[in-house]
């Protein structure tokens, strides 16, 4: 596997300060570098540590979301007559949920969460590192009032990430059992949803809609990041 700087990116906008973001290590100090870092005695190799891993992870998850969001606009100039709206779709133990993507900033790989003592909200789980700087970390699931799931669903292939919201006060992270990617909701399905969703009352949702063979809830991202802001304080 080539260092995760060199992946395939045709088609694809990286933009220069997600490039920066990330620290290539394995070029300055390891099996690419001068040779240096102290884990190479341990690792042998850069692809086989956490590190280089975590990295090449991120890429890709941007490589996803971005790709399906290509796609997604390309459905909404295929027919100027149809109207859609973007979705990020993901998974809480058995439910699945979609939220409109201009509240999210990033979709990031599962990272450790330090709990805070006397901490006064039952929704925030703690912080979490992002890129050095340490963001408040909630529950959905508690937020939601779903039941937490054990294990993930019969026959799923789990991977947790954690969803960067951007909320009033700066941005929070959610974690997540798994993410299907963007999708682009044509506008007559989610009217159609809002009206006649039987669990459309249900907190902060709008509307319950048919994806995938799912009953999938859609988020009302107003009511959702407005009880995040009350989380906080």
């Amino acid at each position: 596997m080539s260092s995760p700087d060199a992946l395939d990116t045709t088609g694809l906008d990286l933009t220069l300060a997600d490039t920066q973001a990330i620290d290539d290590c394995w070029n300055r100090i390891g099996v690419h570098g001068d040779k240096s870092c102290p884990l190479l005695v341990e690792h042998i190799h850069c692809r086989n540590c956490s590190v280089y891993s975590a990295a090449a992870t991120r890429l890709l998850d941007r490589y996803a979301l971005q790709q399906d969001a290509h796609r997604g606009h390309v459905a909404e100039t295929v027919d100027e007559d149809v109207a859609t709206r973007s979705l990020l779709m993901f998974r809480l133990g058995d439910e699945w949920l979609g939220i409109a993507t201009r509240c999210l900033m990033e979709v990031a790989p599962l990272q450790p969460i330090h709990s805070l003592p006397h901490q006064r909200s039952r929704a925030l789980l703690g912080v979490a590192n992002v890129r050095g700087a340490l963001v408040a970390c909630l529950s959905l699931v508690e937020m939601l009032g779903l039941e937490a799931a054990d294990s993930a669903p019969s026959g799923a292939r789990s991977m947790p990430r954690m969803l960067i919201i951007a909320a009033q006060d700066g941005p929070v992270v959610v974690p997540v059992d798994e993410v299907d990617g963007i999708h682009a909701i044509d506008e007559r399905t989610l009217s159609a949803a809002s009206v006649s969703g039987t669990q459309a009352s249900a907190r902060y949702t709008q509307g319950v809609l048919q994806w995938k063979g799912r009953s999938l809830r859609w988020l009302d991202e107003a009511q959702l990041l407005s009880a995040v802001t009350r989380s906080l304080t």
